[in-house]
């Protein structure tokens, strides 16, 4: 039996990912739980594992590809037979649609704080599971479709002549160029399957047959689109009728939308959305994590009111104590660095002061104060920032925390961030000392109400009991919402953290 391994949704509500490595071929074995494929999505790097024994029939998404949620990316010709009391599949539709096992890919979304589990962990009972993805098995009983004949009237007829096509979502295929009237389809086995990744579904009733464009004289076929990408082209008054899709399908996308609007407000004479590269000039996609990042931080910077305070910090007393720590037997396997005190103290001073701690809920009109800190980490990797977080960071001892911060950073470095590691944030440290630079105005993330920058550790002129000296000096700079956190909060919470780390012992006091 072939069944299709749709793209699931891997728990964040994504939409789409990338197809970035197959491990395997046409023709190869694999295992229940073998890595088949790797995807990037908005977030991170997913590996995905079968969820059959048997062949692999067809990769029907090559490497490199952007690929809707819910779309077909692998077939597996499976030793099962099909389910007892399912109806076969309709001539033109997924094979292995009844099988219905791609839900057990998809993780429950996580409680507040909690981390979600992989896709490698235990899934749920199946009773107690809400399928994710679409095209779920036809219902037991239902009616088998008759086989469908290509139509043989001409193209301003073929409205008419689909009226009596069955009702609800089908599948059928492209249609090719106009030539000789063919003779009538022979049916498909029941058995049968049909792989084709270039076939159209065609929502609802009537057009049996994909009417031929440009567009017959009173003809008119349901465009291919997501409900969001419709209300886009409704809100710009396009008419997703006149539109050719470049999505998965040919489905209508979010840049269709768009282009079709430019072009019709832009000036007749004005050049072409899209220029070709010139010389010295290279073009790089805007997808991934550089995607997600770009619309989150525009969607912060125009929601949240931003305010940033600055301060400079004697740090002379937390480098030596950074030495010192090195020491000591409980960090010998720990790689201990300023962040790590520069994190306790802002996991301190978040104890002191939870209004740091907490979210503005626009639907609701209510502050969420947080009683849990999920830490966030700004970290620069090759596919560009990420932000996970160690969750429960504020019931860690200082060596759990350094081990933390380790694991962490070694994950992001590697693009191994899972989506469920960067969700959940409650409060964010930004280290762009490592950089070279004192400090920055740090954006928020989505969500939370303060992010710290922690500047670069440099030897500087500073006064000591009436005496210039030199002194291991940084800057921090503390942004915050200003719809929750007010001038005085913020002012006392970065002076707290700054007073931690001139005097490291005051965590000790203040924990």
């Amino acid at each position: 039996m072939r069944r299709e391994f749709k793209l699931p949704d891997v728990g964040e509500g994504l939409t789409e990912a990338e197809i970035v490595r197959w491990h395997v071929k046409p023709g190869d074995s694999v295992k229940v739980n073998q890595i088949v494929v790797e995807i990037e999505t908005a977030k991170s790097i997913v590996e995905l594992p079968s969820p059959w024994a048997g062949l692999v029939a067809e990769l029907m998404a090559e490497e490199g590809r952007t690929v809707d949620v819910g779309v077909p990316i692998i077939a597996v010709d499976t030793d099962e037979p099909a389910p007892a009391g399912t109806a076969a599949p309709a001539p033109g539709e997924p094979a292995g649609r009844a099988a219905a096992l791609a839900d057990d890919m998809v993780p429950s979304p996580p409680a507040e704080g909690a981390v979600e589990p992989g896709v490698h962990g235990s899934p749920a009972p199946k009773e107690e599971r809400t399928p994710v993805l679409v095209g779920y098995g036809v219902k037991a009983g239902a009616a088998k479709r008759r086989p469908r004949k290509k139509a043989t009237t001409p193209p301003a007829a073929a409205t008419s002549a689909s009226t009596s096509a069955p009702a609800g979502p089908q599948a059928v295929r492209a249609p090719a160029p106009p030539a000789a009237p063919a003779p009538p389809a022979a049916p498909v086995p029941p058995a049968a399957s049909v792989a084709n990744p270039e076939r159209v579904a065609v929502p609802g009733p009537g057009a049996a047959q994909p009417l031929p464009e440009p567009w017959p004289a009173g003809g008119r076929v349901t465009p291919l689109a997501k409900p969001p990408v419709r209300k886009l082209a409704k809100d710009l008054g396009v008419d997703l009728a006149t539109l050719r899709g470049t999505g998965p399908q040919g489905s209508i996308t979010r840049d269709d939308v768009h282009a079709a609007a430019q072009a019709a407000t832009a000036p007749r004479a004005a050049e072409p959305a899209r220029l070709a590269p010139q010389d010295g000039e290279e073009r790089i996609p805007v997808k991934g994590v550089r995607k997600m990042t770009a619309q989150a931080m525009v969607a912060s910077a125009f929601t949240a009111p931003h305010v940033t305070e600055f301060l400079q910090v004697d740090v002379t007393e937390t480098m030596a104590a950074v030495q010192r720590l090195k020491q000591l037997p409980d960090f010998a396997e720990v790689r201990v660095s300023p962040l790590l005190l520069v994190a306790k103290a802002v996991l301190v001073a978040t104890r002191r002061y939870p209004m740091i701690n907490s979210a503005w809920d626009e639907a609701a009109q209510e502050i969420v104060v947080k009683h849990y800190v999920n830490l966030g980490i700004a970290a620069a990797t090759p596919r560009g920032l990420v932000v996970p977080n160690i969750k429960s960071a504020h019931t860690l001892d200082l060596p759990g925390l350094g081990r933390a911060l380790g694991e962490l950073t070694e994950t992001a470095r590697a693009g191994r961030t899972q989506p469920a590691e960067m969700a959940g944030g409650t409060i964010t440290i930004t280290n762009v000392g490592v950089f070279g630079v004192d400090t920055g105005t740090p954006i928020l993330n989505p969500g939370e109400s303060a992010i710290l920058a922690f500047g670069q550790v440099k030897d500087a002129p500073w006064v000591v009991d009436g005496q210039l000296a030199v002194r291991k000096v940084t800057t921090l700079a503390l942004s915050f919402d200003h719809r929750i956190v007010d001038g005085e909060l913020g002012s006392l919470f970065l002076r707290d953290v700054g007073a931690m780390l001139e005097d490291p012992l005051r965590m000790l006091a203040w924990s």
